[in-house]
C-alpha cells in the first residue's frame, strides 16, 4: 500500500476507484483520501497572468483555453472567482450644488 501524502504513514487501505477508474485510498491515521499517482495540473502564475491579459482583450473562454492549454472547466471556475472579488458597489461622489 502507498504512504500518505499528508502524514506519510503507512497504514493505508483501498477505498474504491475515482471517475476514471484509478485506485482511491484512505489513510487510517489521518482520514486522508488519496489516489497513488494525481495527474493534477498546477496553473502556474506566469499562465494566470497571461489569462488575466486574454480576457482584457474579451477573448473567448474556449480560445483562452486552448491558447494557455488549460481545462475550460478550471478556465471558469477561475473567471468566476475573479469576478467574485470585484466590488459590487459603485462609489459615486455627490455633486456639489451652488457656488
Amino acid at each position: 500500500m502507498p504512504a500518505c501524502p499528508i502524514c506519510t504513514s503507512c497504514q493505508t487501505v483501498k477505498n474504491g476507484r475515482i471517475h476514471n477508474g484509478k485506485q482511491r485510498f484512505k489513510c487510517h491515521s489521518c482520514g486522508r483520501q488519496f489516489i497513488e499517482h494525481p495527474t493534477k495540473k498546477v496553473i502556474d502564475p506566469t499562465t494566470r497572468n497571461l489569462i488575466d491579459r486574454l480576457l482584457l482583450e474579451r477573448i473567448s473562454l474556449a480560445g483562452i483555453a486552448r491558447a494557455t492549454q488549460v481545462s475550460e472547466q478550471w478556465l471558469q471556475t477561475y473567471v468566476n472567482n475573479k469576478y467574485a472579488q470585484v466590488p459590487r458597489q459603485v462609489q459615486v461622489a455627490p455633486k456639489k450644488r451652488g457656488g
